[in-house]
């Protein structure tokens, strides 16, 4: 993939990288992403002026050949050929993972996951380039990837990519935050017992892939903390202070790269995590200084509202913009326009349509996260 920035830059960003391709893609009507997400943010972005042309980078696909850094030949074979044939035999069903409930065949099925994964190459060669800078790259974040099959909605490993590229120009130390609702368990099998990379994850106890258990180490790379269900953000800021920040710092990262994945909001109809987009934003704060060069990630999240408000005031935080209390105008269209895309589900609150920011949601403190916290600072 031939980069996008010269040589030898001194700083790159903050630059949001995105794609129309996410503009009436859908993994189809009964999916969970049938709903809109990378599209909302580029509108909401730009309703609010706070994405001029020189702050969007529009996503170049990842090749074939830049794929094969993580995936196998003919795992890729198989899923251009169920692109442009919409259809799967039942070897490649069993074999690769497609054709299923959750990585079903879709009309853009190898070209969106490789414009994710194309967008997510770009930010971590320029990055890497680069002494310092920020990339947003909200259609990132695919972290259950398999290399030669499909995972939990996620055709392609986008954060596992993304990495090996920081490693191959040469960075030694990447540090990876996960705060999406689900383990990154396609991360954790790519990096287990690599020194180079460190790996934290806080997602929901007893949820899909049932991975990331607290005792579990990655061969000593990773840091896995499952919480339970209410979740809150006085829970996360002991989470952030008495475990993420600490184990970054002192991993002293020349690149940090946080998968922000949006179903550990309260509204999220696939998790039963209570945080408010607030809580994102306070962990991104603190882990700003950690590292000369931050990569953040989409993932998760399954709410059009709840997404689309937390990537975009992402965005608005990276290119250090005021957040409004209330949206103006032409930023609340673009919330109102937002749909589920199928009937059953309820209204959103009113307040998802008119405020960028969530109300804080604190709560107490449970005995169980204190524990298992006083756990992980004895590793």
């Amino acid at each position: 993939m031939k980069p996008g920035r010269p040589v030898g830059q001194s700083a790159v960003g903050p630059v949001l990288v995105g794609s129309d391709i996410y503009r009436g893609s859908s993994y189809g009507p009964a999916h969970p992403l049938r709903v809109p997400r990378v599209s909302t943010v580029i509108d909401l972005a730009r309703a609010l002026g706070w994405l001029p042309p020189e702050r969007f980078q529009p996503s170049p696909r990842a090749r074939p050949a830049a794929l094969r850094a993580f995936h196998s030949d003919d795992y890729l074979a198989a899923l251009q050929a169920a692109e442009a044939e919409g259809r799967v035999s039942d070897e490649v069903r069993a074999r690769h993972g497609l054709g299923t409930l959750s990585n079903p065949v879709f009309a853009q099925m190898f070209r969106r996951p490789a414009t994710g994964a194309g967008g997510t190459l770009w930010a971590a060669e320029a990055l890497a380039r680069a002494a310092t800078g920020a990339v947003h790259v909200p259609g990132g974040g695919t972290h259950h990837g398999l290399p030669d099959r499909a995972n939990g909605f996620c055709y392609l490993n986008d954060v596992v990519l993304g990495i090996k590229a920081m490693l191959g120009a040469g960075l030694s130390r990447v540090a990876y935050v996960d705060l999406d609702a689900h383990h990154c368990d396609g991360v954790e099998a790519a990096f287990a017992g690599d020194a180079r990379v460190r790996m934290i994850s806080v997602h929901e106890e007893g949820r899909w892939p049932f991975s990331g258990r607290l005792t579990d180490t990655a061969g000593g790379s990773g840091f896995f903390l499952p919480v339970p269900n209410g979740y809150n953000d006085s829970e996360a800021r002991a989470v952030l202070h008495g475990l993420i920040l600490p184990r970054v710092a002192e991993f002293a990262p020349e690149a940090l790269v946080v998968q922000c994945g949006a179903d550990s909001l309260d509204e999220d109809p696939l998790s039963r995590l209570c945080l408010s987009n607030r809580a994102y934003l306070e962990a991104l704060a603190g882990l700003r200084p950690l590292s000369p060069r931050l990569l953040l990630l989409g993932g998760g999240g399954y709410n059009p509202w709840s997404v689309g408000r937390l990537w975009t005031a992402i965005w608005g935080w990276l290119s250090g913009q005021d957040l409004p209390d209330r949206l103006p105008p032409d930023g609340r269209e673009v919330l109102a326009a937002l749909s589920w895309g199928r009937p059953g589900r309820p209204d959103p609150d009113p307040s998802l349509l008119d405020r960028l920011l969530d109300d804080p949601r604190e709560g107490p403190i449970r005995p169980e996260i204190a524990d298992r916290l006083g756990w992980l600072r004895q590793r």
